[in-house]
């Protein structure tokens, strides 16, 4: 594939998942719960980044991840108090999803050797990686700007933890299941494109 095609389909490709993973956080938000005053909620919407991270490597995964972040912002469906925190909770926390594309290479290589065990492993470890970093973001976010919900005497760290650990665990254990079932139902070819 000639590097100009390459390209445009990259561009292309980002710009559908960031879509779809935009489509998929409002949906969450309108059917969740509200369980978490202070944002929050259990969604899929990261799935489109860790498929993007695996197809096209870490620059792929960074850039769905940062556009995602910038529609949350300027189209009105986050929850933003102060710029900075509206900075950490959006554009750096779903941006650091998309590292998870440090692990593409293995992943492709592993789906190539047909060692089935070894790229859901690969897959399972970028999830993780990259919702770890996400959680990293929320909780000093949740530290820094929301000590204020703490329940009298308890640490404004461990509130923090704990409140934005009540979404993002099940948040990476539905996305990891999620992207291990496409991944294996997609055509083999879809994830072993060539990253940039």
């Amino acid at each position: 594939m000639n590097q100009t095609r390459s390209n445009t389909l990259f561009i292309a490709e980002v710009a559908v998942f960031t879509a779809l993973a935009y489509l998929l956080d409002f949906v969450a938000g309108i059917v969740s719960l509200r369980i978490w005053p202070q944002g929050g909620s259990i969604s899929i919407a990261m799935v489109p980044i860790f498929l993007i991270a695996y197809r096209w490597g870490i620059k792929g995964g960074l850039l769905t991840g940062f556009l995602l972040g910038f529609l949350q912002f300027i189209l009105g469906f986050s929850q933003v108090y102060t710029i900075v925190q509206g900075i950490i909770d959006y554009f750096i926390a779903f941006t650091v999803v998309g590292s998870a594309g440090i692990f593409a290479s293995a992943i492709k290589k592993a789906i190539n050797e047909q060692n089935n065990g070894k790229w859901m492993a690969y897959v399972i470890s970028g999830v993780f990686l990259g919702s770890a970093l996400r959680y990293i973001c929320h909780v000093i976010s949740g530290i820094a700007f929301f000590g204020e919900y703490a329940p009298k005497g308890q640490p404004v760290a461990i509130y923090s933890l704990l409140y934005n650990g009540t979404y993002m665990l099940p948040n990476f254990i539905i996305s990891a299941i999620i992207t291990i079932v496409l991944i294996s139902a997609l055509p083999k070819k879809m994830i072993l494109q060539k990253s940039l």
